[in-house]
């Protein structure tokens, strides 16, 4: 027990610096913004949708169904809301259960030693670890590996009482729990049933490959075929119903999550999928370098045979091979207990002695763990379980191993990532168990106590090594930046374009724009990026740039929706009218189907919509705009924010005089969100139309009341008061208005009409004055600027604005009329005009 008490707590301190991180990569999307983690959304959703939150059968699924994992995520999120501290926490301690069972396990097979000490310590110090447990979504991967340990530990139990307690089809039972357990957690989970078998043959029952079949065919073990049928027969059932689960189809994935999937070339996909297990080999060997992602271009395609890489894989395949045939080899006399050779019964070592059985020809097969009968004769001094051979546990190990790690080989199906170092988190323990074994047995074939201290201290250092490599990695995941920086060397790209994302969020925004352009130089293709910058640009004011980024992200991707929406509302705000409809009405016509994030394309869908109707509503097309705000109702998906689109449809209706209609809308906006200024407003000026005139005053006063900084609030108070003759208190309002959004042209514009209406000439013409500066070619602008001068006395200045009123807009009846009262007057006072 203090072998698993020690190597958790060193599982433990080793991530205890993660506690303070923030969320990192893709843990925004699967709990920031992951509706199913939300109190009002039914918990049963998490049944129904993948990871990230979408409908399992949906075509742009993922298709990563692990339920409990997110409904961990719901729990802490119910208890600790989105504080990362209590996620993290989560995590760590997941860590230090499955470093505990982990090395519980090592026990079984190497002994109450200190090699069992090191292959506990060594998993709990791996660095191939920090993605999975600093990176909060890399839960998955601890809580399948817990769930994967608990069920071999189970069978393991069953395969040594099977025969001789009732208890043993108990175990048996919950080693299938577990194991849907650990798949419901990670897809990769399911395969400690194959490992689980593997236990059974060739550790438990310590048969050889030619031994399998005859002992099959002559029936000599019922037990053990029974068993492996059970395995069997549960995995297929838990395949069966995950795939028909997720709607019988695969995931889709872009080419740059996988680009050697994508490519067209045979040889390339089959040389790069060879060599990637190789990679992942060395990552676990020697973590130097790590990243939080290996898409796109990280691990270049291998295309030729000439590329040195093959070397690798070769060596990799040779070395495997050369290891799976010393585990599976004929069996020796000789076997290994607690590090020491015996021979026949007879230890080679001082120490206690270890019983051994040895059997020939065709005789019958026995459990290694049962009393043993030694040269025919049943030894009855020892009851003592036997620990596995040397090679038993190579096998074991290597089935750790290769095992968990094959649905991530693109061997049946494409997955969705190069390398991800988190899906390594299970192989580890394969990893971990067959480097101590390997060093065990070199410290028991070398004799000089020198050589045998060397293995020993060898060992301890890379343990030593391996756990400040942790804690080093453990920093680049404490925030965001961090993180992408330290990803700059493997995935220039994407970790250029992520940190411009962080360095925007900090208002850094030339450092965010030079970010967004070296991932450019590196993919010039990525849609997200060329979106990222064009949005950057038009927050900027640098319209003609983000528009042609915009563009380029739409011929990257034409089912970018989020690129149409922020084109079209450029082009409305240029004026562009037409060119803006269309483009809100292409971006309402893409569909949703094979897109990853299919939540977020919706949201922008009904966004476009909403401004297609809002482009309709200010050309007075009312009723064209009301059936576009009810089918961008029809399509909003369930985390979109209603109120203004519920505002628009209430004022739509009111201009239509549909004054009922409208009061419903109305209150719906405010019912989706109770504090929404713009309904407070609206619905005031429908309660005054309609004769409320004191629950109107209540609402103008309400709004206010939310946000008084905001100058059209007080503007739309002041045109009700103005109405109700209460001139002094509505130019008041207006003033207030003009001072708060003295860079709003339509606040200022109305704020001049209302003191004009309140008989405050002079403050009137100052904002007329205002608002013919902010817009210098609007001709209403200039129109009213030069009829206040005109009233005010200032007669030419007045004319000079009448003047250049009508050169924009020539045919202005009005503007027309009152200059030539203008000229009237100035001819009567002798004054020159620019018609004499």
């Amino acid at each position: 027990m203090i072998a698993e008490l020690v190597s958790s707590a060193l599982g433990l301190a080793l991530y205890l610096n993660t506690l303070s991180a923030d969320f990192c990569y893709d843990d925004s999307r699967a709990i920031k913004t992951n509706q199913d983690l939300l109190p009002e959304t039914p918990w049963t959703h998490i049944f129904y949708n993948d990871f990230w939150g979408t409908l399992l059968t949906h075509s742009g699924s993922h298709k990563s169904y692990r339920p409990l994992c997110t409904l961990s995520f719901r729990l802490n999120h119910a208890i600790g809301g989105l504080n990362p501290w209590s996620y993290h926490l989560v995590n760590v301690l997941l860590h230090a259960a499955v470093t505990g069972l982990f090395t519980n396990f090592s026990k079984i097979l190497l002994g109450d030693g200190y090699w069992t000490f090191m292959a506990g310590l060594m998993f709990a110090s791996h660095p191939i670890h920090t993605e999975a447990v600093a990176g909060i979504v890399g839960r998955a991967d601890v809580g399948a590996s817990f769930f994967f340990l608990l069920s071999l530990l189970c069978y393991m139990k069953h395969c040594s009482t099977r025969g001789s307690s009732a208890r043993t089809w108990g175990w048996f039972l919950g080693t299938g729990m577990c194991a849907g357990c650990s798949m419901l957690w990670k897809e990769q989970g399911v395969t400690v049933l194959a490992v689980s078998a593997v236990y059974d043959v060739f550790v438990f029952h310590r048969l050889k490959m030619k031994q399998i079949l005859p002992t099959i065919y002559k029936g000599k073990n019922l037990s053990l075929f029974l068993s492996i049928s059970l395995l069997t027969f549960w995995g297929t059932s838990l395949l069966g119903a995950r795939l028909y689960w997720m709607g019988n189809k695969p995931p889709s994935f872009s080419n740059s999550d996988n680009p050697a999937a994508d490519s067209d070339s045979l040889l390339a996909r089959t040389l790069t999928f060879f060599y990637l297990p190789t990679k992942n080999l060395w990552l676990l060997l020697c973590p130097d370098t790590l990243s939080f992602d290996w898409s796109m271009d990280a691990v270049p395609l291998l295309k030729t045979i000439s590329d040195w890489r093959n070397v690798h894989t070769v060596a990799f395949y040779t070395g495997l091979l050369l290891l799976a045939y010393y585990g599976l080899k004929s069996p020796s006399i000789e076997r290994e207990c607690n590090g020491k050779f015996v021979t026949n019964g007879k230890q080679n070592a001082n120490g206690h002695s270890c019983h051994s059985e040895v059997e020939y020809g065709n005789s019958e097969i026995k459990p290694s763990f049962a009393s043993k009968v030694e040269n025919g004769i049943r030894n009855n001094a020892s009851q003592r379980t036997q620990l596995p051979s040397t090679e038993n546990i190579v096998v074991l190990s290597l089935s750790l191993l290769i095992i968990p790690f094959v649905p991530a080989t693109n061997l049946f199906f494409y997955v969705g990532f190069v390398i991800a170092e988190r899906v390594l988190y299970i192989p580890s323990m394969g990893f971990c168990l067959l480097i101590t074994v390997g060093a065990r047995a070199l410290y028991v074939k070398v004799q000089k106590r020198f050589l045998k201290s060397l293995i020993f201290y060898a060992t301890a250092a890379l343990i030593v090594f391996y756990g400040l490599k942790t804690a080093v990695r453990n920093g680049d995941w404490q925030n965001e930046e961090m993180l992408y920086r330290s990803g700059i060397k493997v995935n220039p790209a994407k970790a250029w374009g992520n940190l411009g994302n962080v360095l925007k969020s900090q208002s850094k925004i030339s450092e965010a724009e030079s970010a967004y352009r070296n991932a450019l130089y590196y993919r010039s293709n990525m849609a997200d990026m060329l979106y990222n910058l064009g949005l950057l640009l038009q927050e900027n004011s640098r319209f003609a740039e983000a528009l042609h980024y915009y563009k380029l992200a739409i011929g990257s991707r034409p089912t970018l929706a989020s690129a149409y929406l922020n084109t079209g509302i450029i082009l409305m705000n240029q004026g562009k009218t037409e060119e803006a409809r269309r483009t809100f009405l292409k971006c309402s016509e893409i569909p949703d189907e094979n897109l990853k994030d299919p939540h977020a394309h919706k949201s922008s869908v009904t966004s476009c919509l909403y401004n297609l109707g809002k482009l309709y509503h200010e050309q007075g097309h009312y009723e064209d705009a009301l059936s576009v705000y009810k089918e961008a109702i029809q399509k909003m998906p369930r985390q979109f924010a209603p109120q203004s689109l519920y505002n628009m449809m209430g004022e739509a209706y009111m201009r239509l005089s549909m004054l009922p209609e409208a009061e419903h809308w109305y209150m719906e906006s405010l019912r989706s969100k109770t504090d929404h200024i713009p309904a407070h407003l609206t619905y005031g000026k429908l309660l005054a139309l309609t004769g409320r005139k004191s629950e109107a005053e209540k609402f103008f006063l309400k709004a206010i009341e939310l946000d008084p900084t905001k100058g059209n609030c007080y503007m739309h108070y002041g045109q009700f008061l103005l109405e109700e003759a209460r001139l002094i208190e509505a130019a008041e309002m207006a003033k207030k208005a003009a001072e708060l959004d003295s860079t709003e042209f339509d606040v200022v514009f109305n704020a001049a009409h209302m003191l004009r209406q309140a008989s405050l000439n002079e403050a009137a013409e100052k904002y007329y004055d205002l608002a013919a500066r902010l817009r210098p070619n609007y001709p209403a602008a200039l129109m009213n600027l030069g009829a206040i001068l005109h009233l005010n006395g200032r007669l030419q200045k007045a004319e000079a604005n009448y003047l250049r009123a009508l050169q924009l807009k020539p045919d202005d009846i009005i503007t027309q009329s009152n200059l030539r009262k203008l000229w009237n007057i100035m001819e009567k006072q002798g004054l020159k005009t620019s018609k004499t």
